[in-house]
């Protein structure tokens, strides 16, 4: 792959075991014969007598030690330096002084380990879209960004409208694929807004989520029955709120935006008025209705108003929604167009202040790949959408925890634990006994970001050559180093 190296690393282990040394307060697991028979209940002895290595190879059990890092876990209460112990792709141990002979160990002294990111909004663009990126491309992206798990939305073709197409995603994902992908299924048949899907079948078929994103059903007769299947399944109905009769035509924000470059522009009312209709529904159906990339004050106060109201209501902020404005809008930089697009600076004080105030509950890359001739053209013709996932992290420490806005507990939990929670699974936390999903961070490490060293195959971002602070350096998934210092491990 251009301007990046994909490599694929063996590491050959020994068979180990472990032994608290009398009056030490060190836990030291040494090489001898003897299987490992006990690791805090996590780890048991089996008829096999399967031997651990420090990775995966031939059945053996992988066993790396992160040691002297700074852990981060908001959801167990936990902020202190120590080591974590990774056996079969589970957390073993969390304690000081680890010490394993011949097992993989990643000095995060300085650092940070925190649990894995979690995205619920990422376009793969498979199948249909391969042009612009893959499930393979689209998941080595996520491993850079530091997300463990993400989910994909059903804008492809065809649309994930069919049990057959979830099959497809979730087999090239095992085959292909470098983190966890979890599909989301059409609300209407190829998003045509006018025939719901068999959303039971769907769910069955192991979707997390179902939405039409990048469109809005119209008609609310089709949306109630949405709104229904959805409460049925006791699953979330993820919205992309746009009124199409308001937006038609429009690239830009309404306002300095559309006044200063002459392309037409797309009202706040466009977002919030759907906003304040599905709201309504949920309350109707008692459905879970996530709203997707909230991006105007208007929505902010109706989000505020309904969860004060005790609706289950969620939503998820864009970072190219609380670091940018519409002011960097030109007619000739249409990496800058996105849907919704980017708004004033009220709007993007509305959502920090939402963030801040836990109205957003999450924050998601709505990460939208594109391929140059899409973005090479007029701006009224351009596609709309940014590649964000790996930026995602780095932008969002720097503008919400560097500004105070957030605390670093917070921005982990909203990009961890919480998105977990919105779909239903358990990630986001790092237990002992739990899969061993997680990254090592470096707060102080600044950069430029330069999209050409993206490894996702849209490099359409508005933020190259942006100054940030905060750098992925490790990956895990399923207790496995998927990425490690910028260079992506095969699976």
């Amino acid at each position: 792959m251009e301007n990046h190296m994909v490599t694929c690393k063996k590491r050959i282990g020994m068979p180990l075991n472990w032994s608290r040394e009398a009056g030490k307060d060190e836990i030291r697991i040494s090489i001898d014969s003897v299987y490992l028979y006990f690791v805090m209940g996590i780890v048991q002895p089996s008829a096999s007598g399967r031997r651990l290595f420090a990775c995966k190879k031939q059945g053996g059990i992988c066993v790396i030690v992160i040691k002297n890092g700074r852990v981060v876990d908001p959801q167990n209460g936990v902020d202190k330096i120590t080591d974590i112990l990774v056996i079969d792709g589970k957390i073993g141990m969390i304690a000081p002084q680890i010490h394993v002979e011949h097992a993989k160990i990643i000095d995060a002294t300085g650092k940070v380990v925190v649990p894995g990111f979690v995205d619920i909004h990422v376009h793969l663009r498979e199948p249909g879209f391969e042009h612009k990126e893959s499930i393979r491309t689209g998941t080595m992206s996520a491993a850079m960004g530091g997300f463990t798990t993400i989910a994909c939305m059903p804008n492809t073709k065809p649309a994930v409208h069919s049990k057959e197409i979830v099959h497809y995603i979730l087999d090239k994902a095992e085959k292909e694929g470098i983190v966890n992908v979890l599909p989301i299924g059409s609300i209407t048949t190829n998003l045509d807004g006018s025939t719901l899907t068999n959303v039971k079948e769907l769910v069955q078929s192991g979707v997390v989520a179902i939405s039409d994103d990048g469109k809005t059903p119209m008609d609310t007769g089709i949306m109630e029955k949405a709104f229904e299947e959805a409460s049925k399944n006791q699953i979330p109905l993820i919205d992309h709120c746009e009124d199409h009769d308001l937006a038609k035509g429009g690239s830009v924000n309404e306002g300095k935006a559309s006044e200063r470059t002459g392309i037409k522009g797309i009202p706040n009312a466009a977002e919030w008025r759907i906003v304040a209709r599905d709201i309504a529904l949920a309350e109707k159906y008692g459905t879970h209705l996530h709203i997707a990339h909230i991006s105007t004050k208007e929505s902010v106060a109706l989000v505020r108003k309904a969860k004060e109201k005790g609706l289950k209501i969620t939503c998820e902020a864009a970072p190219h929604h609380f670091a940018l404005t519409d002011d960097v809008v030109t007619r000739q930089d249409t990496y800058t167009k996105v849907n919704p697009p980017l708004r004033s600076q009220d709007d993007v004080d509305a959502v920090r202040l939402g963030l801040k105030d836990r109205t957003i509950d999450i924050i998601a890359t709505d990460h939208a790949p594109h391929d140059e001739d899409s973005k090479r053209v007029a701006y009224e013709e351009a596609s709309f959408g940014i590649s964000g996932l790996e930026t995602a992290f780095a932008i969002s420490y720097t503008e919400l925890v560097e500004t105070g806005i957030l605390s670093f507990s917070q921005l982990v939990d909203k990009m961890s634990y919480l998105p977990s929670k919105i779909i239903g699974i358990d990630r986001g936390a790092l237990t002992v006994g739990k899969v061993a999903d997680l990254v090592v961070l470096d707060l102080n490490q600044e950069e430029n970001i330069d999209a050409s060293k993206f490894v996702s195959m849209g490099k359409n971002t508005p933020f190259h050559g942006k100054r940030v602070k905060g750098k992925v350096l490790y990956t895990l998934v399923d207790g496995n180093v998927v990425m490690e210092k910028g260079v992506v491990l095969c699976s």
